[in-house]
């Protein structure tokens, strides 16, 4: 807890430094809420994230201290086992694991929710909320046979052009529903298509029909045309599976973005345990320097541990790889050093 309360305020000096001329620009914008709707959930945000990250610094200090009183000496003289003397450390460990993986899972992404609809509405620029505005040539499969084409859709009021359904029964093309407008009736989640005309295609002969106006239902929403990693934060992991697995489903090609999301918020909690081992292994032993030295160590392993972490991420995120593998890689790679610190500890 004193490690995080020393991480978050210095996160939150800098996040205000930056943010500070957004927040002038707006002068209905009053302290309240900026305070309860952004800081509040980005401290709860950040403090999850650097939950197994402050357990380690402060592993390292606790230990340090331990060390530097020679009270160590006196437990191995004692014939304490140095998998013995871990126990405490991990029930510690799995305190903060329980705690982040329900922090991950549940609370953040609504705490995020809130976050990031506040960002949107006072700190992002006309350039970013365009690009989560406007979808252009898009497509998606709504079923197994039922596909839609759309040239143009406005998110926020609703509305886009050159809408296009096609249905068919295995390669051949059965049914085609086309409209020059299509607008999405939030009330009661129907379509209004402007200008309609549909095509029913049999052996010999198809009919067409037309109107000016037609409701309909679809199998999506507005929401479903805009794929962004952001919308993944916002989600609860039970609705961001459901929505993985209907993505699947609708034939959209790259959801690795949201799939390094789902399997980060299980991989950070778990690096408590590793980052425990190696905290605890490098304080073991008395160093001429004192805590200072370990300290500046564990500091060095922290960011090189962040550093793939993010990189892990990035490269996770790119289409046609496993994303599972590449959010698991700081946790394997560091675990590996973990176990070789343990055993060399032991002797």
């Amino acid at each position: 807890m004193f490690t995080l309360l020393i991480l978050i305020p210095i996160a939150i000096a800098i996040d205000v430094s930056e943010k500070i001329d957004n927040f002038l620009e707006h002068p209905s914008l009053g302290l309240n809420e900026i305070l309860s709707d952004y800081y509040i959930n980005f401290i709860i945000y950040y403090t999850n994230t650097f939950m197994p990250l402050a357990l380690f610094i402060a592993v390292i200090l606790f230990t340090s201290k331990l060390s530097n009183n020679t009270e160590i000496i006196a437990i191995t003289n004692a014939k304490v086992s140095f998998t013995r003397f871990l126990y405490p450390y991990f029930v510690g460990a799995s305190l903060v694991t329980l705690l982040s993986l329900a922090m991950n899972h549940y609370v953040v992404p609504n705490s995020s929710k809130v976050r990031k609809g506040f960002e949107k509405k006072y700190i992002k620029n006309s350039k970013q909320k365009n690009a989560l505005k406007y979808v252009s040539n898009f497509s998606l499969q709504l079923t197994d046979s039922t596909y839609i084409f759309i040239r143009n859709f406005n998110t926020e009021n609703n509305a886009g052009y050159d809408f296009n359904s096609e249905t068919y029964s295995g390669l051949k093309l059965k049914s085609k529903l086309s409209a020059d407008r299509i607008n999405y009736n939030e009330k009661d989640s129907t379509f209004s298509l402007s200008r309609w005309r549909k095509r029913l295609i049999y052996k010999e002969r198809d009919s067409i029909f037309s109107g000016s106006k037609l409701d309909t239902v679809f199998n999506f929403t507005p929401r479903d045309l805009i794929y962004k990693s952001a919308f993944a934060q916002e989600m609860p992991s039970g609705e961001l599976l459901k929505f993985i697995q209907i993505s699947k489903k609708r034939g959209v090609k790259n959801l690795n973005a949201y799939l390094v999301e789902l399997y980060k918020r299980t991989s950070l909690p778990i690096a408590s345990y590793i980052l425990t081992i190696i905290a605890v292994a490098l304080a073991f032993r008395k160093r001429r320097g004192g805590t200072g030295v370990n300290l500046a160590i564990g500091v060095g392993i922290m960011f090189l541990y962040v550093f793939f972490m993010k990189v892990g991420e990035v490269l996770g995120s790119v289409a046609g790889v496993n994303s599972l593998a590449y959010v698991w890689i700081p946790n394997i790679l560091f675990g590996s050093i973990a176990i070789y610190l343990y055993f060399h500890a032991r002797k």
